[in-house]
């Protein structure tokens, strides 16, 4: 018996390095639930394997929540 999750939007914060002037940037991912991708946090297309991740949620309330939160 395989259980299934809910695929929602995931959103991810993160900055591109550990540094203290590094871009801070928001990737949606519409086709993965969360668990894949907390398990898999080094190997995400568009985020760096040096990214430091700020924060994660999921739903489209985070998406604007990021946004007005980090002025991205």
């Amino acid at each position: 018996m395989s259980v299934q999750y809910h695929k929602g939007n995931v959103t991810i914060v993160f900055k591109t390095s550990n540094r203290s002037n590094a871009q801070t940037k928001i990737k949606v991912f519409n086709n993965r639930n969360v668990d894949e991708i907390i398990n898999e946090n080094s190997k995400l297309p568009g985020i760096p394997e040096t990214a430091v991740w700020l924060e994660v949620g999921v739903g489209e309330l985070f998406i604007k929540k990021f946004s007005n939160k980090y002025k991205i």
